[in-house]
């Protein structure tokens, strides 16, 4: 390294801050995936915060999402920490384990392949 280069640490997640497991995230990503491959989907983002992780994806970038998954692990002792929003904020599904909530967007990618 040159005298003039800064090695500057990568930002920690903060301690109270919720956010995807591996397993989690790779099952998000891999339908994302297949999603951009049908053509739905072209841009995503995602976002954490105290008390949310959310996953937003969108058809458009200037957009609103068409869809987004939100993990809320304070809800988890009730209607589960999942919920699939639709394009106008609307619940779509809530539960505790991701792949139900996931799945109505499995079934559009179905039909998104036969047409």
């Amino acid at each position: 390294m040159s005298a003039n280069s800064t090695v500057v640490a990568f930002p920690q997640r903060h301690s109270g801050q919720v956010g995807f497991t591996r397993e989690e995230l790779t099952r998000i990503l891999d339908l994302y995936g297949r999603m951009v491959a049908a053509g739905e989907w072209r841009d995503y983002a995602m976002d954490f915060t105290r008390d949310a992780a959310s996953f937003s994806a969108f058809r458009r970038t200037a957009e609103r999402p068409q869809a987004r998954i939100e993990k809320r692990p304070s809800l988890r002792s009730r209607q589960g920490m999942w919920t699939l929003f639709g394009e106008h904020g609307q619940v779509l599904k809530r539960g505790h384990e991701l792949p139900g909530v996931l799945a109505p967007v499995e079934r559009r990618l179905v039909k998104a392949v036969d047409s």
